[in-house]
């Protein structure tokens, strides 16, 4: 299995687009700390947006209360849609507390009724800090029952638990000191990327 190091990559392969802090994840057989690139990219119980099929995998850690997960969501969104083959791996990463950890919780029961995309895209719409009201106001809205999320959540709560521990831990091991962070195929690019930025890391993750 292919793994993904930590290690700052101090070669021509590391990426011109998004180069403020860009690193290239490489393989290696001699990190103590290190992922596999399936963990990462293919955990079996994270929900996929965009063509599940697609040649270039986006994964982006975030956070519902993160304003710059939220600012960036729609050119994110908007350049999968427009490129046709990006699969799109949104990794819930709750830490900016009991809130949003609660609204992570109710996506993920709405994963589990096909609804995960709706439930995210209305929680990426909220402004400000979000507190239970917000939360269940913002879904409604969107046509869903906070009861039956809530059920959903808690009948497959091992599940959605341990996938927001793996999240966590990839992200502790990766390096990661905020949200929202995205991996482009195998490079790393910290911090909030404009819909050139991530034509550019897609080009490249292709080339």
């Amino acid at each position: 299995m292919s793994r993904l190091t930590r290690r700052h990559v101090l070669t021509g392969t590391l990426l011109a687009a998004g180069a403020a802090g860009s690193l290239t994840l490489i393989r290696t057989e001699a990190s103590a700390e290190e992922l596999t690139v399936e963990a990462v990219l293919y955990d079996p119980d994270n929900p996929v947006l965009g063509n599940p099929d697609g040649d270039v995998t986006i994964v982006e850690f975030f956070d519902y209360q993160c304003p710059y997960c939220k600012a960036n969501h729609p050119e994110l969104t908007e350049t999968a849609a427009a490129d046709g083959n990006v699969r799109l791996v949104m990794k819930d990463w709750p830490i900016f507390g009991a809130a949003s950890v609660r609204a992570s919780q109710l996506a993920l029961g709405a994963a589990s009724l096909q609804g995960y995309r709706a439930a995210n895209e209305a929680l990426m719409a909220t402004e400000g800090r979000l507190d239970d009201t917000h939360i269940a106001d913002a879904l409604g809205a969107a046509g869903f029952d906070i009861a039956a999320l809530d059920a959903a959540y808690r009948e497959n709560r091992d599940t959605w638990d341990g996938l927001m521990r793996r999240n966590s831990e990839q992200a502790a091991l990766l390096g990661l000191r905020g949200t929202p962070a995205f991996i482009i195929g195998t490079t790393l690019y910290p911090g909030a990327m404009d819909a050139p930025a991530l034509r550019g890391a897609i080009a490249a993750a292709r080339g």
